[in-house]
């Protein structure tokens, strides 16, 4: 396969012959055109000189103009005019009043009879004007002006000068004969000029190409590609290049930590799982203990299943695969149902549960992933609040959004944390990993940012560290410009954003 400075270099040296070409043809017609111009002048010139001399013949001197020699013969000129005459060149012609031919130049006296009879009569048909006349001759073509010359006794001399157009018959072959010379020159040239060039204006993308292969090679993606201030294409291209390489080491990073987070998080589960199997299976296990084992592997394997459902809608909604239902949902009985949850949840941890604010709204949605959503936050926060704590659900309109609250008195996040709380399999720390004693995947925050964005609304946090957390979902109420559900969820959802977390 042809590089691109190869193709560039055959694309100049046919645009440069192709160029040449047109250039000769040009050349060609115009030099043509400038010596037809320059051989009519010169008809021109030599019908006025034919002129002159008859005149200057007839003022000077004794000898009459015309002689008499005989009566076959006719009239015909003097010596003396005819020795002016015999100085021009081509073809001259000098007839009399009546059409008698009293003078004819050596070039007209060469004729053929048939050529200089056609030569006669066609001068004779010709107006005496500065027009000029083309006349074709058996193997000549002449260009030919006329001539009156008036003379003292009402009579009247016709004179007729001609060239013959052979003197411009610059043809393509006497073109082509230099240009055969000069043309191999010209073009080793421009091939050499285009490819030296090509070479020159590609050298920087060979540079770019060579840092993009270092940096691709997966273990440099924390490189980036050298910027220069030139402001033209190739700065454009090495900063696509570079937010490009940055969202892919971002995903390479989300990649290798979910990979090491779903190994670490399915690990203990299934070591769970086995223990109690092989301790069911013991010949020294009595029926009790059977029992008690198998019903332990009976809750790892349920939460298991929970995380590979979890990663599944995860998986769905990164490929855009995942379908909605778009229906009128009123938010209020689903707001008043995660509140009994919430209450029943809360109540081994004396929680206080309360709904301050509980405003009706209607929204176009899924009601089963809204309802999720509002559930996933209030499990979240009742899971890391302390004994005694409080948690507030409010559900409040505002112009045409509405919002749904969860604010919570727990042992809140760190400010360096906030911006990985919706990171897959993210828990800020040890002590809130282990709050619970239910403790989550780390899934629950990236599904409900999910589900809120596929919405067309947003899921904030706010949050100090000891002083518990606010999450938000603002929701656009159905007619509002923003109230159709993306259909899209590659554009809403990636590696990067839908992150993760059943703890704020």
């Amino acid at each position: 396969m042809s590089s691109i400075r190869a193709r560039l270099t055959r694309a100049w040296t046919g645009a440069f012959l192709l160029t040449l070409f047109l250039f000769s043809l040009t050349l060609l017609a115009v030099r043509r055109e400038t010596l037809y111009r320059e051989l009519e002048a010169r008809v021109q010139l030599e019908a006025d000189q034919a002129v002159r001399a008859i005149n200057v013949a007839r003022n000077t001197g004794t000898e009459p103009v015309m002689a008499q020699k005989n009566r076959l013969e006719g009239p015909s000129i003097g010596m003396r005019m005819s020795a002016f005459l015999s100085l021009l060149e081509g073809y001259v012609l000098v007839q009399d009043s009546t059409g008698y031919d009293i003078y004819a130049s050596p070039a007209v006296q060469a004729l053929s009879a048939a050529d200089r009879d056609y030569f006669s009569t066609a001068a004779r048909k010709s107006e005496p004007d500065r027009k000029l006349r083309e006349v074709k001759l058996y193997n000549d073509q002449l260009l030919l002006a006329t001539r009156v010359v008036p003379l003292s006794d009402n009579a009247r001399y016709r004179v007729y000068a001609g060239l013959s157009t052979a003197n411009i018959s610059f043809t393509p072959a006497e073109l082509m004969g230099p240009m055969f010379v000069i043309t191999p020159l010209l073009l080793v040239l421009s091939v050499t000029f285009a490819y030296l060039i090509a070479g020159r204006a590609f050298r920087p993308i060979d540079e770019l190409i060579d840092q993009v292969e270092a940096i691709t090679d997966g273990r440099s993606l924390h490189s980036r590609l050298g910027v220069t201030a030139a402001g033209d294409e190739l700065t454009r291209l090495s900063e696509t290049l570079n937010a490009f390489i940055g969202r892919l080491e971002k995903s390479f990073g989300a990649l290798r930590r979910f990979t090491a987070d779903a190994s670490h998080e399915l690990k203990t589960p299934l070591a769970v799982i086995r223990a109690d199997v092989e301790r069911a299976i013991s010949p020294t296990t009595n029926e009790t203990e059977q029992a008690i084992a198998l019903e332990e592997a009976l809750q790892q394997v349920t939460r298991m299943a929970d995380l590979v459902d979890s990663l599944l809608t995860l998986a769905r909604a990164d490929e855009g695969r995942f379908d909605l239902f778009r229906e009128p949902v009123e938010l209020m009985p689903v707001a008043r149902e995660v509140l009994e949850t919430a209450r029943l949840l809360g109540e081994d941890q004396d929680l206080e549960i309360e709904a301050p604010v509980l405003e009706n709204a209607e929204v176009l949605g899924d009601l089963t992933r809204l309802r999720q959503l509002f559930l996933n936050l209030v499990t979240n926060a009742i899971k890391y609040t302390p004994r005694g704590g409080r948690v507030e659900i409010s559900l409040a309109r505002e112009e045409d959004v509405v919002r749904f609250i969860v604010k919570d008195s727990g042992i809140g996040i760190a400010a360096a944390d906030l911006p990985h709380v919706f990171e897959r399999f993210w828990r800020a720390d040890l002590a809130r990993s282990r709050a619970s004693e239910r403790g989550g995947w780390g899934l629950g925050l990236a599904i409900s940012q999910w589900i809120a964005q596929a919405h067309g609304g947003t899921l904030e946090v706010q949050s100090r560290l000891t002083r518990g957390s606010t999450f938000t979902v603002t929701l656009p109420l159905a007619g509002s410009p923003g109230s159709g559900m993306t259909g899209e969820f590659q554009s809403i959802v990636n590696i990067e954003s839908l992150v993760a977390e059943d703890a704020t």
